[in-house]
């Protein structure tokens, strides 16, 4: 058995961790972007995430890995109607995309003969196909030719991975968590594209001394003997992955208040991000974020959590400026709205004494 570096075993960078489970308990959020040097445990912590995350129900022999209970390609939705679909469990793994990957090789081929007479299995799966309910993975994402770029969001964004040729149309489910990371370094990303990241975390070396010698120890160990070092953090594993389902289970149920819900476009307009993405992101991040730690409302330090990891990469900025956010000005808008919400309330106590008051003094002249 390969034994994977465990996820709980990783030290510090706990921005970085957090903004992955996050995608493990809501894909929709839109995958993460990681913005760090080499070196600084990116590619670790996605393949860890992979082995940390529970098995999933596919249908058996689809080259889509179709859930069962859930959205189906043409072939999976032909043999339900037939008469019933084989079940099996998988791991889920993480499918790494080459820098160099043509556009055939995300999408897939197409045979336009053999479409024509027997559709979705004239084509050849390609990247996204092996990529659905699995961990997306793109190392070095900037210096991914944009319109391979452009596709893969596109994908993320709807779910779907759509093959047009010849008047031909196919298509097949392709929801992945999406992870890519890049060096800085090495040139930024245009902001239409950094726009369709779901959150973005800048990750940098570990300056502590402690921390540094712990991770030393931790990775010669791990090297010695794979197995004991495996069973040594097996019980954390266990219970993080407990968390993430249980969050993902209670996720549905996640409520979020009119008032949180205008404070959070409130913080939007002013801080000048135009699009709506980063609303509806910073939303769902929110929720993910209340369940993840066991509660089905959202509170305003789950939006300000939130809005640090959807919001930098959406400001705008200088060219060849990093994205960056304004906290200084987030929290003097926090300060106001807590401010707000407590005059609210104190209002609404007074009215709601003076109602009483008033119900008493009726009851004593009857």
């Amino acid at each position: 058995m390969q034994y994977i570096y465990p996820f709980t075993a990783i030290v510090g960078q706990e921005k970085m961790k957090k903004a992955l489970i996050l995608n493990a308990i809501n894909p929709k959020i839109g995958g993460v972007l990681i913005r760090g040097e080499k070196g600084t445990a990116k590619s670790t912590a996605v393949r860890a995430l992979a082995d940390l995350l529970p098995e999933i129900e596919v249908v058996e022999g689809c080259s889509f890995n179709c859930d069962p209970n859930g959205e189906l390609c043409d072939i999976c939705k032909e043999k339900k109607d037939k008469g019933g679909l084989k079940i099996t469990k998988k791991k889920m793994k993480v499918v790494n995309l080459p820098i160099g990957a043509t556009e055939d090789r995300v999408i897939g081929t197409l045979d336009i003969e053999k479409a024509i007479k027997e559709g979705i299995k004239a084509l050849e799966p390609g990247i996204l196909a092996e990529a659905n309910r699995n961990i997306l993975y793109i190392d070095e994402v900037n210096l991914l030719d944009d319109h391979i770029v452009d596709v893969l969001l596109d994908a993320a964004a709807m779910g779907w991975n759509i093959i047009e040729r010849e008047g031909v149309k196919i298509k097949h489910p392709s929801r992945f968590i999406l992870v890519g990371t890049m060096n800085p370094e090495e040139g930024e990303l245009r902001p239409q594209i950094l726009d369709r990241f779901g959150l973005m975390v800048d990750v940098e070396g570990l300056t502590d001394i402690k921390d540094r010698v712990e991770v030393i120890k931790r990775v010669e160990e791990f090297n010695n003997n794979p197995e004991e070092f495996y069973k040594k953090f097996e019980e954390e594993q266990n219970k993080l992955r407990e968390k993430i389902i249980k969050a993902r289970e209670i996720l549905k149920d996640v409520e979020i208040s009119d008032e949180l819900l205008e404070f959070i476009s409130k913080v939007c307009i002013e801080l000048g991000i135009q699009t709506n993405r980063a609303d509806i992101t910073v939303v769902r991040t929110a929720k993910a974020l209340a369940a993840y730690n066991g509660r089905t409302k959202v509170t305003l330090d789950d939006v300000k959590e939130a809005m640090e990891l959807a919001l930098p990469h959406r400001m705008r900025r200088k060219p060849f400026e990093p994205p960056q956010l304004n906290k200084e000005k987030l929290e003097q808008m926090i300060n106001e709205f807590e401010q707000q919400i407590n005059k609210n309330e104190e209002e609404k106590e007074k009215e709601e004494k003076k109602e009483n008051n008033d119900v008493k003094k009726k009851t004593r002249i009857n």
